[in-house]
């Protein structure tokens, strides 16, 4: 017994130095996420799946893999391709400033091969390192691979950007864009057979404000759209964006911290002011790759401002998403091929033209198909508006009857009411495979058939995705009862449907399951399982996570603890799911001695339309007046909560909740700390802030917190970083200058040289611990070893 108890304590103690390393290795290892298998996709018949990994906890270069079942159903990873073998130093490699733009949207921290593209047999990749863009291409067997460069087109010259390159679906070209021009190879038997070309450029007088097969700014930030040009599924002509950004207030980001350095200008799509213009190009090509013809679709741009979504699938015509300004009315459009006028095709090698040439182009018109209005705003559900393969349109629609946003065909809602939807992965022959909740906290992969049944293929709640091509599905997803990312690759046998999977993906031997495989995953585990209750809150039966201290912790059996709010609280985001990663650092917290809350209020997704749009122009007094009920509520559930100590911490909208509650409510939160808040929402983009806010401004006034400057009288901490693109730095240095102009101390943590991701190890290490001895004093806690 003795010795078992021993084995105990050290096994306690182990957890205790994790937990208390934990900031370095949350640092180290980026969050966790390095060496896990991610950016799956499937391709062809299902045996071969295609994904990103780096080989270790710590390596930050990934490369690329694939998982691939032979003819007998044995399992295999394969190396494709890894960036040290391809380029000598590949963590020096020289990144284009768009292509950086395009992985702070999409929040992308690795090194090495970060994208790639598929053809649709899934037998030839590309991708873009070290200012070459290179082919995988596998074995005749499917079983191996070689990778070459491609050639360029030689008028571009050495070292151009390379950005966004695509395969067409049958593999025989590549499409990228320079952001001033457009350039296609023919893929050869070898490089000297590669035949390279621009086919569309902007004309050499055009203004560094216009961009060519980019996505806008809001696309990217508030969209989730990165592409800028589509391939035509018979690969015989693209549909280009262009966008003129000049309509757009130029801002600066400099480096104070370098003062020699100059600032960097910018557009950027401020609230309240002008959107970039956007314009949609058809460019036909000939059978040698060059131009043909060169279009544009045409829409009400006056009406619609917003180019939300663009989907062209195989035997159907292109389907754009259209919403006005104020997102409250959206078109689903279809892109009449053989409409209108066209120029006549011949090959012409390169098509140039102006912006303020596109209205002398042939045009093509859009016939809309479907149009959806909500007073309030209309979600973009990803993966929709699509077409199924027997041409019935699928879209998600809002049924506030119901208070559910449902999947429908046609015009038709089939799925269930009080089930939201969340993203549809894809639409097969006989059902939708989409990612849903009946419980918000769970992200459930869910087959829909269109008979009407329907399954559940997860057996355990989680944050659950998928990607399925032919007989193949690979199902990822984190659960409570694993600390990282599970992923399985399944091939089901001929004739049997999704229903066969068990334990998402987890397929055992048994009837209509082939052969499944895990993904091999090298992340890194932080070594402890947080301990974490779900708890229900207030009259509004907020969903919440309290953290309370470990075993090893020394404010363990303490019988009063202050309390941690830790919240994200904006609209379109949840913090309180079913994945454990989500609270490793709320343990931190914990063990530094505090009971941590996370509550998610309205405006936070899964709960359906009604929840969601009860912060509508009245953003900021509805999440904080939720954080308060779910503070006010905690003690009958932890008695162990001392509400005469509360601080709150947060990033982003977080932000700017945590400096709103010592503002707004100080007898309630008494201390926070408020990273990178966008503190006047004039400051923020049209496409987010506009949709909850409108285009009153005094609604933004009412919602912002400059005015509430002179009511702090609490301890507040603003951190920000100065290369900050999405919440300019100009949001803390207006709000601490309205608190030094009011005589109120405070705080100021300036990041020099870090964007809104925070990525570099050093600074996201010391900003837990700073902003822990920053909340210790304020509150008077003494530390303890």
């Amino acid at each position: 017994m003795a010795e078992e108890t021993d084995e105990a304590e050290l096994s306690a103690s182990q957890v205790g130095e994790r937990i208390a390393g934990f900031p370095q290795t949350k640092a180290r290892t980026l969050r966790f996420t390095l060496g896990a298998p991610r950016s799956i996709r499937m391709a062809g018949d299902g045996r071969r799946a295609f994904f990103l990994r780096s080989d270790g906890p710590e390596d930050f270069e990934t490369s690329l893999w694939m998982s691939v079942f032979d003819q007998g159903d044995g399992h295999r990873e394969v190396l494709l391709a890894d960036p040290r073998d391809l380029l000598a130093d590949a963590a020096q490699e020289q990144v284009p400033a768009e292509e950086r733009a395009r992985r702070e949207r999409s929040r992308e921290g690795g090194r090495g091969i970060v994208a790639y593209s598929v053809d649709a047999a899934g037998h030839r990749l590309v991708f873009t390192l070290g200012s070459r863009l290179w082919l995988t291409q596998l074995d005749s067997d499917g079983l191996g691979a070689s990778t070459r460069s491609l050639t360029l087109p030689a008028e571009l010259g050495e070292g151009h950007a390379i950005l966004n390159p695509e395969i067409s679906a049958d593999g025989t070209r590549v499409a990228y864009t320079t952001g001033r021009q457009l350039a296609v190879v023919t893929i050869g038997a070898d490089p000297a057979a590669d035949a390279a070309r621009v086919v569309l450029a902007l004309e050499d007088g055009a203004g560094e404000e216009q961009k060519l097969g980019l996505a806008e700014f809001v696309a990217g930030e508030e969209m989730d759209r990165y592409q800028g040009f589509w391939w035509s599924p018979a690969s015989d002509a693209l549909l280009v964006e262009s966008y003129d950004a000049s309509p757009e207030p130029v801002w600066y980001i400099s480096d104070p911290a370098e003062p020699s350095h100059p600032g960097q200008s910018r557009r950027y799509a401020q609230a309240l002011t002008a959107n970039a213009k956007v314009r949609l190009l058809l460019v036909r090509l000939g059978s040698d790759g060059s131009a043909s013809s060169l279009v544009r679709v045409d829409w009400d741009h006056k009406a619609y401002e917003y180019l939300a979504v663009v989907r062209w699938q195989a035997k159907h015509e292109p389907l754009l998403l259209l919403q006005n300004r104020r997102q409250t009315r959206d078109q689903i459009a279809a892109v009449e091929l053989g409409g209108g006028q066209q120029e006549p095709g011949a090959d012409c090698g390169t098509k140039t033209f102006g912006f303020d040439d596109l209205p002398d182009l042939p045009s093509l018109p859009t016939r809309s198909l479907r149009e959806h209005e909500n007073d309030r705003w209309l979600d973009l559900v990803p993966g929709l508006p699509a077409w199924t393969p027997d041409g019935r349109l699928a879209e998600a629609v809002i049924d506030e009857g119901a208070d559910t946003i449902r999947l429908a065909l046609d015009g038709q809602a089939f799925s269930p009411v009080g089930c939201q939807l969340r993203e549809v992965l894809d639409l097969g022959e006989s059902d939708a495979l989409a990612v849903v909740s009946s419980d918000p906290r769970s992200f459930d992969l869910v087959r829909f058939g269109y008979d009407g049944s329907l399954k559940v293929l997860n057996s355990r709640p989680g944050v659950w995705t998928a990607s399925r091509a032919g007989r193949g599905i690979v199902v990822s997803g984190r659960t409570m009862q694993e600390p990282g990312v599970k992923a399985w690759h399944s091939l089901l046998a001929p004739g049997a449907s999704l229903d066969a999977l068990a334990c998402c993906g987890e397929a055992r031997p048994q009837s209509g399951v082939e052969a499944s495989a895990r993904l091999t995953s090298q992340a890194a585990d932080p070594g402890f399982t947080p301990n974490v209750d779900f708890v229900r809150l207030g009259a509004d039966q907020l969903f919440g996570a309290v953290v309370r201290p470990s075993e090893s912790s020394p404010w363990a059996g303490e019988g009063k603890l202050p309390v941690l709010l830790k919240p994200y609280g904006g609209p379109g985001f949840q913090q309180v799911v079913f994945s454990q990663s989500y609270y490793w650092e709320s343990q931190w917290w914990a063990d530094q001695g505090f009971i941590v809350l996370t509550a998610d209020g309205h405006g936070t997704t899964g709960r359906g339309p009604a929840w969601d749009r009860a912060i509508f122009e009245d953003m900021a007094q509805v999440t904080l007046d939720d954080q308060v009920a779910a503070v006010q509520a905690l003690p009958d559930l932890v008695p162990q909560a001392d509400l005469s100590r509360v601080a709150m911490i947060g990033w982003s909208y977080g932000g700017f909740l945590s400096a709103l509650s010592v503002l707004r409510a100080p007898d309630v939160v008494h201390a926070a700390c408020a990273g990178a808040p966008p503190t006047d929402w004039t400051l923020y983009d049209t496409h987010y802030t506009e949709r909850y806010l409108g285009l009153d401004r005094e609604v933004y006034r009412r919602n912002s917190i400059i005015d509430d400057a002179p009511k702090l009288r609490r301890p507040l901490m603003l951190i920000h970083g100065f290369a900050d693109d999405n919440v300019s730095v100009a949001n803390t240095l207006r709000l601490s200058q309205a608190l030094m102009a009011a005589g109120r101390p405070h705080t100021v943590l300036p990041l020099t040289g870090i964007t809104h991701m925070t990525n570099d190890p050093t600074v996201a290490r010391n900003l837990l611990v700073l902003q822990r001895d920053f909340l210790y004093q304020a509150l008077g806690i003494q530390p303890r070893d």
